[in-house]
């Protein structure tokens, strides 16, 4: 019997409460290809699994192929591929409802020999009623349809509390010299409003839809791009009216959304951040979240490579991905000498006599030992990888005065006495030191300043467009007011030295060194969750009622203590960035519930969604907000740029033939 409806929960009464990753795992394992079956009592029967381009992106993101086939599908395929018939199996398509798609399952199923069984067709975002009436008048097609679903899961998650619209290029075509007059600009806010509605049609989720407010009305080129966040708001606000229709969706709202765009923060993607996770992406040559180690070969044999994933299952990553990078190798010594000294199995007296008793315990706990000294030497070599790369490009005195430049603690001849004894310093990183000083002291680069900067840094023009081609960002509501050309700094106020932003140190319980340094995003988070976002510069398309803020916010965050800050060897990772993991280095229980500590008493979800790019820093800052905030924190952007992505997206936003005329993409209406 062919349904055509929004796939609603089958959870009935109390609703567990799941983590942002885990929704969209559970929906398409369970509601699209655990329900997917035309025999009675026959779930276990092999099926066909057929997706595009874009949704096998999505249930790679969310699924492994192991989980895929425990639903019972046996072979996944492409829809554009030429496809064997299997007419005694059912077959799964997972698709997007473009013409091009309807076209090739209408293909597939039509006639007298159609190549599956039976059809059970999901869509990854709504379907025009054009094509549904085009499948519906194909009456061979129509008795060979088990269901007809619009799935509305088109996002991809990269984290447990992150995801992606996967527009790598929106920088660019947002934000460049010549965007607006470019096909691209509207078509890349579209879809990213389409796949951006899908995460709270998933999640049966109406937000409070907050946006940054234009800086310029003057019709300039600079007050249309401040205007994008509010172009996304507006057509994400069309696509929730219409979710409003599914079974189930609420009516009232259920959570908070902010929408920004990169001039929030230039800093935080261009800043040395000092995480475990954020030094790995930034310092190794990573390949997304994969990376080839070189380890020790055994019994003294030559060295061999292994491709590592860091991602959430494994567990010594979860626990210290968000720890400073000093702290992370000092919390892996310590977990390999304290595995070492309780393991039975690396403690064999191979000269004394053992029991048969002694020999099983030991046998028992070989498998274990085995895994677990691997996957620590693991990350004691990724550790002692960066390390070294810290030492060689010294980067703790690059680090320092970074830091010190967004914190106004240094000036000009900080910067200039750097330049000239870091000669050997890589052009990379005195680009990015350069950048901050021209956030932070942009007079600095008026007239033929920025050329004597280039020429003592030596750096080439083609360099210096990162740091020229920030203007097309714009800058916070303050810097209309200044009297150079544009301003990017992000200041509260102060009159005595220039700084980016307050120092918190003092507000954290407790912080190592080069560790001062917190992206825009979670002052702004903690402002959001007190009800204290400035209206002029943060506006809301469905304004809450005055006394709705106690209501979505919840008051269980305990007032943080002032602790002065411990020296690089004592102090411990605070709360928030510890896992549930054992010194053995496993977790207790499964990694997806475990990824905050309690989710029995959580308040509504916050999501943030920047337009342009996220950072590492911002990531940490969701996860630390959660524990703190008791709302799960989810981020969503474009795409997450590490910094040399970044600055070479940057470089390109004054090229002007870089956009040329794209396809009008189907989900416009």
């Amino acid at each position: 019997m062919m349904t055509y409806s929004d796939s609603e929960s089958s959870h009935g009464g109390v609703k567990e409460y799941k983590v942002f990753r885990q929704f969209s795992r559970d929906r398409l394992l369970y509601e699209m290809l655990g329900e997917s079956t035309s025999g009675e009592g026959s779930k276990s029967s092999w099926k066909v699994l057929i997706m595009d381009k874009v949704t096998v992106k999505v249930m790679s993101h969310s699924c492994k192929m192991a989980d895929i086939t425990d639903q019972g599908v046996s072979l996944v395929e492409d829809i554009f591929r030429r496809r064997q018939p299997l007419p005694s199996m059912d077959v799964i398509y997972f698709i997007q409802p473009t013409k091009e798609n309807i076209v090739m399952f209408l293909s597939d199923m039509s006639g007298r020999e159609p190549l599956y069984k039976k059809a059970f067709v999901f869509f990854s975002s709504p379907v025009s009623k054009d094509f549904i009436n085009n499948i519906k008048s194909d009456i061979s097609v129509l008795p060979r349809i088990g269901a007809l679903r619009e799935m509305n899961l088109e996002y991809f998650p990269v984290d447990s509390q992150a995801f992606i619209t996967d527009h790598d290029s929106a920088l660019v075509e947002l934000y460049s010299e010549e965007a607006e007059n470019s096909p691209y600009f509207e078509i890349c806010l579209y879809t990213m409003a389409s796949r951006l509605a899908t995460v709270f049609a998933s999640m049966k989720e109406f937000p409070y839809v907050r946006y940054r407010a234009p800086r310029e009305q003057d019709g300039s080129p600079a007050a249309t791009r401040s205007l994008i966040p509010f172009k996304l708001a507006e057509i994400l606000w069309k696509c929730l009216e219409k979710y409003k229709s599914i079974p189930n969706y609420p009516q009232t709202e259920t959570c908070d959304l902010v929408i920004l765009d990169r001039s929030v923060d230039q800093i935080a993607p261009v800043i040395h951040e000092w995480t475990y996770d954020a030094m790995c992406h930034d310092l190794l040559n990573m390949d997304g979240n994969k990376y080839v180690v070189e380890l020790p070969g055994k019994h003294g044999g030559p060295p061999v490579e292994k491709e590592v994933i860091l991602d959430d299952n494994d567990p010594v990553w979860l626990e210290l991905r968000h720890a400073h990078i000093a702290d992370a190798s000092e919390r892996l010594h310590d977990k390999m000498t304290t595995f070492k000294s309780k393991n039975k199995a690396a403690n064999i007296n191979r000269d004394g006599e053992l029991s048969t008793r002694e020999l099983q315990k030991i046998v028992q706990a070989l498998p274990q030992y085995n895994e677990t000294v691997e996957k620590l030497t693991l990350h004691v070599e990724i550790a002692g990888t960066i390390n070294e790369c810290i030492r060689d490009m010294r980067l703790r005195d690059i680090g320092q005065l970074e830091q010190d430049l967004v914190f106004g603690d240094a000036a000009a001849k900080d910067v200039i006495n750097l330049l000239r004894s870091l000669q050997d310093a890589s052009t990379k990183n005195k680009l990015r030191l350069l950048m901050i000083y021209a956030i932070v002291y942009p007079e600095k680069f008026e007239g033929d300043k920025a050329t004597k900067l280039m020429q003592l840094a030596k750096l080439t023009p083609e360099d210096m467009k990162a740091i020229n081609n920030m203007k097309y960002l714009g800058g916070s509501p303050q810097s209309k007011k200044s009297s150079s050309g544009f301003s990017l700094k992000f200041d509260g106020g102060q009159k005595t030295k220039h700084a980016a932003r307050k120092d918190r140190t003092g507000e954290e319980e407790e912080t190592w060194q080069l560790f001062r340094f917190y992206p825009m995003l979670e002052e702004l988070l903690e402002n959001l969750n007190k009800g204290q976002l400035p209206k002029d510069e943060y506006a809301c398309m469905n304004e809450p009622a005055k006394d709705s803020k106690s209501q979505r916010s919840t008051n269980s965050t305990a007032p943080n203590g002032r602790r002065p800050a411990h020296s690089m060897r004592s102090r411990r990772t605070p709360a928030w960035a510890r896992g549930h993991c054992s010194d053995d280095g496993y977790s207790s229980d499964s990694v997806l519930k475990n990824v905050v500590p309690d989710f029995r008493r959580m308040g509504q979800r916050i999501f943030v969604f920047i337009i342009g790019g996220a950072t590492r820093s911002e990531l940490r800052a969701c996860h630390k907000l959660t524990a703190k905030l008791r709302r799960e924190v989810i981020l969503g952007s474009t795409s997450f740029d590490d910094p040399p992505q970044y600055i070479s997206k940057l470089q390109l936003l004054s090229e002007n033939d870089i956009l040329k005329t794209p396809p009008k993409p189907h989900n416009w209406s």
